[in-house]
């Protein structure tokens, strides 16, 4: 049986004027797990707004030109 996938660092509060761009890292126990970034019920897919990246256990969610509401 698989072990599951663990957070090995967790996501932390970030701040950025807006305007600015955020970056969100977390760390995972298993290289190229599956992850799905989201903001309430909402999940978050690549666009002009959002650039996800996975290099092995780590992960990154940028979000662009940040505004208020993407809090």
């Amino acid at each position: 049986q698989a072990l599951p996938v663990l957070f090995k660092h967790w996501l932390k509060n970030e701040e950025v004027e807006e305007g600015g761009t955020a970056v969100l890292r977390c760390e995972l126990t298993k290289p190229d797990a599956p992850v799905e970034w989201r903001k309430g019920d909402t999940v978050l897919q690549p666009s002009d707004k959002y650039e996800i990246r996975q290099e092995g256990t780590r992960v990154e969610l940028f979000i662009y030109d940040a505004e208020a509401q993407d809090a």
